[in-house]
């Protein structure tokens, strides 16, 4: 017979009961205090195991070639952008000035 939790609506007292599936219809009452009794449903804990449940596990290997290009590319971009964002502030810079 499965157990079933169950939450007292007057005193809010959470017990557990076992039932068989025929009792089903049959009303729950509080062993503390007598009152009306309902069942409490909790989410049940999803447990993953093996490969391919983590981002790194799903990733395809890269070339190590390409791999090497894109990361120059990416610092020479970079080194462009940053030096356009100096010539532009030491343009407003001089602009203030006059």
């Amino acid at each position: 017979m499965p157990t079933y939790e169950y939450k007292c609506r007057r005193c809010l007292n959470r017990f557990e009961l076992r039932r068989s599936f025929s009792d089903d219809g049959v009303p729950v009452a509080c062993p503390k205090c007598s009152g009306e009794a309902h069942r409490v449903f909790t989410p049940v804990p999803i447990i993953f195991k093996g490969s391919g449940f983590y981002v790194t596990d799903n990733k395809a290997p890269q070339p190590t070639g390409s791999s090497a290009e894109s990361k120059g590319s990416d610092k020479e971009s970079a080194k462009e952008s940053k030096s356009e964002s100096k010539e532009k502030s030491s343009a407003t810079k001089s602009k203030d000035d006059n």
